[in-house]
């Protein structure tokens, strides 16, 4: 019961990205074919609320659940790993028709194909788990 909320807001963000269609494949196939502004309309609204949230945080001190005092640091600013990152994630994604989120969505709407792909997220997570430490961070 402790985590309810986390449940109840899970359950609130699948359904508003489901009425935003950004979990269907033909609206991130007019993305990537730069038909449609509708996917960047909505990415580039989430960048700027979370500037904005991130600000937030920083100017109150906010806390997480536990009630421990949030920070952030300051990490380099070496653009190569963000552009490599990038990279994988975007051809991962357009090669799936799906980013982390919406897959989820996609299993409980009944596509189950897409469980295909969560493993594939999953291995991936993993392979990079046991390869941290040799990567440039």
């Amino acid at each position: 019961m402790k985590y309810i909320k986390f449940l109840l807001t899970g359950i609130l963000f699948g359904i508003v990205m489901t009425k935003s269609e950004i979990i269907s494949w033909y609206r991130i196939y007019e993305m990537f074919r730069f038909e449609s502004f509708h996917m960047y309309g909505i990415i580039g609204s989430a960048v700027i609320l979370g500037a904005l949230l991130v600000q937030y945080m920083k100017w109150n001190n906010a806390s997480d659940v536990n009630g421990a005092s949030i920070t952030f640091k300051e990490k380099d600013k070496g653009i190569l790993r963000y552009l490599i990152g990038g990279t994988i994630f975007g051809l991962g994604w357009a090669l799936s028709g799906a980013c982390p989120g919406p897959m989820f969505v996609l299993v409980g709407y009944g596509y189950l194909m897409v469980l295909i792909v969560i493993l594939g997220a999953v291995l991936g997570t993993f392979v990079y788990g046991l390869l941290r430490n040799k990567l440039p961070h």
